[in-house]
């Protein structure tokens, strides 16, 4: 459980309840972050907006390129939430999920081509303390992917960093995205309500 848990769909006004059916429907069930961001609906809200409009506006790199560089924070970093979520976005996206098994040797593995690799090499000098990018790495990044498509990779970069730092922060955990679990727990606030002894 979070160490701050989320509102329960039975505690929750009609904006949130709103939300929650927004998000089961397209995810299949509610992300637990945002159940837990729900105790400051204003923050709530903004998050929900900048991550739609994120992703509404990151299109210029291929969806492969974007997505293996985020999840290779999310395993960086440990967060096990990002990870989960992750995998089943690039599912959904079509894309093979069995190479993710090799992502700690991509720069050996077949598995990966090679933008990939520097896509996530970058991911890897950006998640480091104190970063370790260095300009070679950013003038082989724009030859690949053109300055649009480095600002994108960054940005994306960057907002997994601090998704995946404050969700560690909070305690947030593996949610059953991937497994299909998750659509059986409707806002995860609500499964702690129900389970025996709670």
């Amino acid at each position: 459980m979070p160490r701050i848990p989320g509102i329960p769909t039975k505690e929750a006004g009609l904006l949130l309840r709103a939300f929650y059916v927004f998000a089961r429907r397209r995810f299949g069930a509610v992300p637990e972050p945002f159940s837990v961001l729900a105790h400051h609906q204003k923050l709530m809200i903004a998050a929900g907006r900048h991550e739609m409009a994120a992703e509404k506006a990151s299109k210029v790199l291929p969806a492969n390129i974007r997505e293996i560089a985020v999840y290779r924070v999310a395993t960086r970093l440990g967060c096990s939430w990002c990870v989960d979520f992750g995998t089943m976005l690039q599912k959904h996206e079509g894309l093979d999920i069995e190479r993710l098994k090799h992502i700690d040797d991509y720069q050996n593995s077949e598995a990966y081509s090679t933008q990939e690799r520097l896509a996530i090499a970058f991911a890897d000098a950006m998640t480091d303390t104190p970063i370790s990018v260095t300009d070679e790495q950013v003038e082989r990044l724009r030859r690949e992917f053109g300055d649009k498509g480095v600002l994108e990779l960054t940005y994306q970069v960057g907002l997994e960093n601090m998704r995946a730092r404050s969700y560690l922060a909070l305690d947030i955990r593996d949610q059953g995205f991937t497994s299909g679990d998750a659509c059986l727990i409707p806002v995860p606030a609500d499964a702690a309500l129900t389970r025996p002894g709670a």
